[in-house]
């Protein structure tokens, strides 16, 4: 028997249900397509450019030429990152003349990057 076969069987044939978990969980179970916003929102965590410039705003606002100083890009690469970073609400950016300052978008963002900090430093 192949190992896709073992597969199959063991999703065919549980050992057991649990019909009043399941249903709990199952009723508070948010739309497939809110999952999936969920999941594209995490993938942007997915980049480490994106995570050093989150950690970076960390210490508070920064413009694009000295993140791009700080962490070794271009300006344009700096930017591109940024503009990905602010149409997932993780960025909000000010305009001062030519100068463009960008800063985490809340504490939510403060709150997700020093928890996932303490995780992988455990």
């Amino acid at each position: 028997m192949t190992a896709a076969a073992v597969k199959i069987e063991t999703i065919e044939e549980p050992c057991c249900v649990h019909e009043d978990i399941v249903r709990r969980v199952g009723d508070k179970m948010p739309p497939a397509e809110t999952l999936f916003d969920l999941a594209e929102f995490f993938k942007v965590f997915g980049d480490v450019t994106r995570v050093r410039i989150l950690y970076a705003l960390l210490d508070g606002e920064l413009c694009v030429g000295d993140i791009a100083q700080l962490l070794g890009l271009t300006q344009t690469a700096c930017s591109h990152q940024l503009r990905v970073l602010k149409n997932n609400k993780l960025v909000r950016f000010r305009r001062e003349g030519k100068v463009v300052y960008y800063s985490l978008s809340d504490d939510h963002v403060r709150s997700m990057i020093e928890t996932g900090m303490e995780h992988v430093t455990e």
